[in-house]
């Protein structure tokens, strides 16, 4: 049973993130969130996050309340959650992070629910490299426009754009590679030295395991991006130099 100050705190939240979010989508000119007027790829992550969060409330409430949905996702957690947890495995993992002395059924729920939520994020990064490949995004969208989509990047300092693009890309690209497996790893070195985690409240499960499914998926998903967008720029300064080329515009 929750306390009516953590559901106030949870509600506080969730009224500030749709406030914030409804702001900087309606302002010519975002501070935070990138890809703003580049869809689907927010939406994408939302319904990643949602999902997961979704998909593992109902297995916790299946045990409270149990119903077919609920043993349905029990059961699908079971099946990919097996399937997942394999020596050195992202899911195993996070089941060696727990301390000694865990009772079996924190260890059942946090492989169960790490399976399913691991999944969903892998499906996530595929959508999005299905629309890369065969929606062409951000093209399918209209124009680019750096300035609005990616706020926090300043394209006039720091060197040349594709190779800074290419290199937040690359930087992604190997923190979502190795964040699932470097949080188990902390959590195992913090459960070591300090005090050791303990899960036993639904929420806190629920919240940890789609955090170490979501963040890395995002990641990913943002570093694939970046390396689209140089790409583009890189294609774009070849024809324009194509062009003055033709028309006799270079120096000799």
């Amino acid at each position: 049973m929750q306390s009516q100050d953590g559901l106030q705190i949870v509600a506080l939240v969730a009224i500030f993130a749709a406030i914030f979010t409804f702001v900087e989508y309606s302002v010519a000119s975002p501070s935070f969130i990138e890809f703003r007027s580049a869809p689907p790829f927010n939406r994408l992550r939302f319904i990643a996050l949602f999902t997961t969060v979704l998909v593992l409330s109902l297995i916790m409430r299946g045990f409270e309340a149990p119903s077919t949905l609920t043993r349905l996702m029990q059961l699908m957690g079971e099946r990919i959650g097996g399937s997942l947890d394999f020596p050195f495995s992202p899911v195993r993992l996070m089941v060696l992070m727990m301390p000694e002395g865990t009772e079996s059924r924190v260890l059942y729920l946090i492989s169960i629910t790490a399976g399913l939520a691991y999944l969903v994020s892998l499906l996530s990064i595929a959508t999005f490299g299905v629309l890369l490949r065969f929606h062409h995004w951000p093209r399918r969208s209209g124009s680019f426009n750096v300035w609005v989509n990616l706020p926090m990047f300043d394209p006039t300092t720091g060197g040349d754009v594709v190779k800074r693009l290419n290199r937040d890309s690359q930087i992604n690209l190997i923190l979502g590679f190795l964040l699932p497996f470097v949080f188990p790893a902390l959590g195992k070195a913090v459960s070591l030295l300090f005090t050791p985690i303990v899960v036993n409240d639904p929420q806190t499960l629920i919240w940890m395991v789609a955090a170490w499914a979501f963040l890395p998926a995002s990641l990913l998903m943002r570093g694939i991006a970046l390396s689209r967008v140089a790409q583009m720029i890189h294609v774009q300064r070849k024809r324009e130099y194509a062009r003055a080329a033709a028309e006799g515009l270079l120096p000799v």
